[in-house]
């Protein structure tokens, strides 16, 4: 029996796929962070895109497009060719709280993207200025519930996971806070320093330096157990709070469309650098814990989490953002 048309075509697309793959790359490859240099999601994409190019055998250069609580970024990569030369950061922020919390968005977290694989669970961390009156947790909610609105917080911009956690604390603690949105949470770790802003609902790896340094006081962090980098600081849940107990997700994708053999092979390089001793231990000392998973997990992760931020704003009565 002789093959068809449409079946004949489908070989040959299949045949110019495999071949595209197997030349790819065969220029520097782009990797969007939707977030200012200085945070997590910046700091993950560097540390995994410095070992990403030598296995590929092309640089893999990180640029950083902030805004919006990451949906500036976000927006641009899911419009550029599907060809494997554009991927993004694609993170709990942007990826499932961001679409939750704007009435509309320039792109669908779910259709637009093509997982690729996570990369890395992060720990949140609520960090004040050490010049902060409060020493831990009850201490801080009591302080805040006596003085409603007169201290600030500080998050990578309107819909982002920071402002969220942050909305998500004061709905849990029947607390008040002023939120001030930044363009990433680079720029707002440096006013909490400065004092310019009194708190932020941070991820471990962009305050952990400044925390070490004694420049930013840690109060909580949202892990299932104490941390290495911070054993004397309790968990959410030990301190009363389970609510705020869920640690961040951090993740690679590309535009919807990309062939599937350029995502697998992909995937079989984010593979072989998580489990590199050296990238291991450069995400670990910031305390967060290499992640790698299948094409498949990753995408059951993003749309499973969008569930979770649906529900969550509809539990908390969050008014959606223009």
């Amino acid at each position: 029996m002789k093959p068809t048309f449409t079946a004949m075509a489908l070989l040959a697309a299949c045949a110019s796929g495999a071949a595209h793959a197997a030349a790819y790359p065969d220029r520097p490859i782009k990797l969007i962070a939707p977030y200012a240099a200085g945070g997590t999601t910046d700091i993950i994409a560097r540390i995994v895109g410095t070992r990403l190019g030598p296995v590929l055998g092309q640089p893999v250069v990180v640029e950083n497009r902030p805004g919006a609580g990451g949906a500036v970024g976000s927006a641009y990569a899911a419009k550029q060719p599907a060809d494997g030369y554009t991927l993004v950061m694609e993170v709990e922020s942007s990826h499932a709280v961001n679409p939750n919390v704007y009435l509309k968005t320039a792109y669908d977290p779910v259709k637009d993207f093509a997982p690729v694989s996570n990369l890395a669970d992060v720990p949140n961390v609520l960090v004040v200025n050490p010049a902060f009156p409060a020493t831990d947790l009850q201490s801080f909610i009591k302080l805040l519930k006596a003085n409603p609105g007169k201290y600030s917080f500080g998050s990578s911009g309107n819909g982002g996971l920071s402002h969220m956690n942050g909305e998500l604390f004061m709905n849990a603690t029947g607390t008040r806070l002023l939120h001030v949105p930044y363009k990433g949470l680079g720029p707002a770790l440096n006013d909490a320093v400065a004092g310019q802003i009194q708190v932020v609902f941070d991820n471990i790896p962009s305050s952990s330096g400044l925390i070490q340094g004694g420049r930013l006081k840690p109060l909580a962090v949202a892990a299932k157990q104490r941390l290495k980098v911070l054993p004397n600081v309790p968990t959410y849940a030990e301190a009363g709070l389970p609510a705020m107990n869920n640690p961040s997700w951090f993740g690679l994708g590309a535009p919807a469309g990309t062939p599937a053999a350029i995502l697998d092979k992909l995937n079989d390089a984010v593979r072989q650098v998580l489990a590199e001793p050296e990238v291991i231990a450069a995400i670990e000392k910031q305390g967060a814990i290499p992640a790698p998973t299948s094409r498949k997990a990753f995408g059951d992760l993003i749309r499973g989490q969008n569930a979770h931020w649906k529900q969550v704003v509809e539990d908390i009565h969050f008014t959606k953002l223009q």
